[in-house]
């Protein structure tokens, strides 16, 4: 049964000395299998991803049972069914795109798993012309990692997280394979004839960034022209990057995490050729999604970053300010972060805004949740 407006709380953050403002709260919903990803359509209705497969619709006063269609998904781990975006000229093409895992469709490659991505039209709450767009030329085992953030670029190319697999993270720094990467496609799943490795000899053409663990937050700045990343570093080294083609991020050969069992992964932090993240989590805050905020709602947060997480359990506010740089190499400084919503003890796993700014967070155990004035 659907549950909403049950929860209404009122805040008050202090952002910095000079600044003060307020919120509500509202659960709209609750009961939710494992909700991964959401995305807002233009009529308001939010698209939300459950990782056992089903896909949703919110209406603003209800939710679908269910939107028939998926293909068939691998339901395993931290896999299933992961984001879902709808196409920037949703209103005119209907195309809604999602992240998914799902076992290699290759005889020899039996019992094989990765990350696919596909866009199919939504029509009412029926997927139709379903296309699979992507899935990697290195099938895993195992089910960790596989990212799946999904984001639009201004020239209507997207960029979509491949995680390292967990037991494959060599595979991050090696440009044969899809693993550890950031991929970019058109919206037809060809690949860009401007992407950085098209053409290159033991490169695949749709790599758009190499070294990446497990990349959770994909967030595009209009106003800046950045895109900002953020993922999972292992025990310690969680981080916040701005991603551009061809660049290097380090994973595994430089990090400021170790291994969950305290074992060194890399005795390096930094290497020459290898980027430096604009943030490091350091003990890891387990950061889930992400989106640089601009809207009416809360006009004090524009151009900041609003990072959800899973183990700290809270809103993390990374708050930045222009350099002036006019090389494009150090566009943003961070200036501070603050903490909120960690009083709800809840595992924050999305973040979407609406047309007016207002924010909606996705919770592991099952709710959907509005922030407004």
């Amino acid at each position: 049964m659907n549950r909403y407006l049950l929860l209404v709380v009122f805040f008050t953050f202090n952002i910095n000395a000079a600044t003060e403002f307020s919120f509500n709260t509202t659960t709209f919903v609750s009961g939710l299998t494992q909700p991964w990803g959401m995305t807002t359509l233009p009529n308001g209705d939010l698209i939300i991803t459950e990782r056992n497969g089903q896909l949703r619709r919110w209406n603003g006063k209800s939710l679908s049972a269910k939107i028939v269609g998926l293909p068939k998904v691998l339901y395993i781990g931290q896999g299933g069914l992961l984001d879902v975006k709808a196409h920037p000229n949703f209103a005119k093409n209907k195309w809604l795109y999602f992240t998914y895992s799902a076992v290699s469709s290759e005889p020899q490659k039996k019992n094989k798993n990765g990350t696919h991505l596909a866009r199919a039209k939504l029509i009412d709450n029926t997927l139709s012309q379903v296309e699979v767009l992507f899935s990697p030329r290195f099938m895993k085992a195992g089910g960790y990692h596989f990212a799946g953030r999904i984001e639009f670029l201004p020239d209507n190319t997207l960029v979509f997280g491949v995680g390292d697999g967990y037991s494959y993270k060599d595979h991050a720094q090696d440009l044969t394979s899809d693993l550890g990467k950031l991929i970019r496609l058109n919206d037809d799943g060809s690949i860009p004839a401007d992407n950085p490795f098209v053409k290159k000899a033991n490169r695949n053409s749709e790599i758009y960034s190499y070294g990446h663990r497990n990349p959770q937050g994909l967030s595009f700045d209009v106003k800046r022209n950045i895109l900002f990343s953020n993922e999972h570093g292992p025990k310690g080294g969680d981080e916040v990057n701005i991603i551009k083609p061809s660049l290097n991020y380090g994973w595994p050969e430089i990090t400021y995490g170790v291994d969950y069992s305290g074992e060194i992964i890399s005795e390096d932090s930094a290497r020459e050729g290898m980027q430096q993240p604009l943030v490091d989590w350091t003990p890891s805050i387990a950061p889930s999604s992400m989106v640089v905020y601009y809207g009416k709602a809360f006009p004090q947060l524009n151009g900041h970053l609003l990072n959800t997480t899973l183990k700290y359990q809270e809103l993390r506010l990374v708050e930045l300010a222009n350099t002036g740089d006019t090389s494009g190499e150090t566009p943003v400084k961070v200036v501070s972060q603050s903490r909120y919503l960690k009083s709800l003890g809840e595992r924050f796993r999305d973040i979407e805004l609406d047309s007016e700014g207002n924010i909606y967070l996705l919770t592991d155990s099952g709710k959907l949740i509005k922030l407004s004035i």
